[in-house]
């Protein structure tokens, strides 16, 4: 009986403590979500989709900031973690196509080697890691270049959304005055 009491006391001792934790900060780059189809878990929500999503991509949304960001703070030929803080992550609910390749459903990394021109798309089954220090290149799935267009009305918030296009989907990514897409197929 002892033993319960002092357990309950000792709890009841901790609550003031508990009390004074202070959440954290807002983030900068706050995280995003975005679902292919588009306004996935809207449609769940109202009864219009059975299926699970094809995919779904979770990104931090740094902002520019009066900042040169391409080929400034994100270097050109560098390995980019595709966003701010934790390296961004896709999961595929079902078997996908990427760059010639069929990516097996199931959460990859998805990193970046940005040139002017070109970026080089990595999906990498190197999950969890904060930005790129953990990088490793042996558990690479996939490498594919992409083009880049400039665009003429710059993003502040880098932004990545999934876009229907006539085979599937293109992930499109934009920041600045620079819009690239990676196109995305089921796999049969």
């Amino acid at each position: 009986m002892n033993r319960i009491f002092v357990f309950f006391a000792c709890l009841l001792l901790s609550l003031p403590v508990l009390a004074q934790q202070k959440p954290t900060d807002l983030d900068k780059s706050p995280m995003d979500m975005s679902y292919w189809p588009d306004s996935y878990p809207l449609l769940k929500m109202n009864g219009k989709v059975k299926d699970l999503p094809v995919a779904r991509i979770i990104f931090s949304r740094p902002q520019k900031n009066n900042r040169t960001i391409f080929n400034g703070i994100v270097k050109y030929g560098e390995m980019w973690r595709l966003g701010a803080n934790e390296a961004t992550e896709i999961e595929f609910f079902k078997n996908v196509k990427i760059g010639g390749k069929v990516i097996p459903k199931g959460r990859y990394t998805l990193y970046c080697i940005p040139e002017a021109d070109k970026w080089t798309l990595i999906i990498s089954k190197d999950n969890y890691s904060w930005g790129n220090y953990t990088y490793d290149i042996k558990k690479d799935i996939v490498r594919t270049t992409i083009p880049v267009e400039k665009i003429s009305s710059p993003i502040e918030n880098f932004t990545v959304y999934f876009e229907d296009a006539k085979n599937g989907a293109n992930l499109i990514m934009e920041w600045d005055d620079v819009k690239a897409s990676l196109p995305i197929t089921i796999a049969p």
